[in-house]
């Protein structure tokens, strides 16, 4: 292209440019070019995307989610989980030392992954310091998210006063009982602002910072997050449903989960260690 035809495009671009300022303010005010316009139709065009374009320069984009997934030993579940994430969504997988391939499994799906030493809070935490988003949503790796799940967390997190949220319960199983065990959930979360974390929680990044994210604990670390968050505001429940597997109930049983459930935040409020806690509750899974 020789400088006589860069040139002539510069000319033929000021041309349309002039024609397009022109009609931009009719445009803007009637919604439609009229017969008066001088804009050919290319120029119509033109002068159609520019105000779709200042238009949408005037909202600002939606702000951006990060999924922190702990994970040890969990390459069987991930694909499960992961398939129900979008692509392009920040995933960060903070795995604790697994001897299977979760790892390998987790960027094959297109998250990234770092290494953490093992312990779900100390995991989560190094997940948020390593996450971009200004909305965090804490991810187990047995719980599967709804469809339109981040429209869903930013609706819930623009209400007035939320600083927090989680979903509703569901677990994957045909027990009766375990719908008992939903019902239950759900009306504790609804009514006494009280999700725990395979309920997805989710909270706006720049709160959790300030809280000083999960406190340092071998178990109950959602339980406190969430009793520090009600004092900063309220913790909603989206209407949305996740799917967490029910392998925590056919190990021990409903009525015996349930029960160890209650006795481990008796305990918590009774002021006993939680590592101890912790071990109680480890040793019930093995009998």
């Amino acid at each position: 292209m020789g400088l006589w035809d860069v040139e002539r495009i510069q000319a033929q671009v000021k041309r349309s440019l002039g024609r397009v300022s022109d009609a931009l303010p009719r445009a803007w005010g009637l919604g439609q070019f009229t017969q008066a316009d001088s804009c050919t139709i290319n120029d119509r065009a033109i002068a159609e995307r520019a105000i779709v374009a200042a238009r949408c320069e005037l909202i600002p984009p939606p702000p951006l989610i990060s999924i922190v997934l702990p994970t040890l030993n969990e390459a069987q579940n991930l694909p499960q989980v992961l398939g129900t994430i979008p692509a392009g969504v920040d995933v960060v997988v903070v795995d604790g030392g697994s001897a299977d391939c979760t790892a390998e499994v987790a960027k094959a799906w297109g998250a990234r992954v770092i290494w953490s030493s093992p312990g779900r809070s100390h995991q989560l935490n190094c997940g948020a310091a390593a996450a971009t988003g200004s909305i965090l949503l804490f991810l187990h790796a047995d719980t599967r998210l709804p469809e339109g799940f981040e429209q869903a967390i930013r609706q819930t997190l623009a209400q007035p006063g939320v600083v927090a949220g989680a979903f509703r319960l569901a677990i994957n199983g045909p027990d009766r009982g375990l719908r008992w065990v939903e019902w239950g959930v759900n009306l504790r979360s609804r009514f006494l602002q009280m999700p725990y974390g395979d309920q997805g929680i989710f909270i706006k990044a720049d709160i959790f910072h300030q809280l000083g994210g999960f406190p340092d604990l071998p178990m109950m670390e959602d339980f406190e997050l969430v009793r520090r968050l009600r004092k900063v505001g309220r913790v909603a429940i989206a209407p949305a449903a996740v799917v967490t597997s029910d392998r925590r109930w056919r190990t021990l049983g409903i009525l015996r989960t349930t029960l160890a459930n209650q006795i481990m935040i008796a305990g918590y409020f009774l002021g006993i260690d939680p590592h101890k806690l912790a071990r109680w509750y480890r040793d019930l899974g093995k009998r």
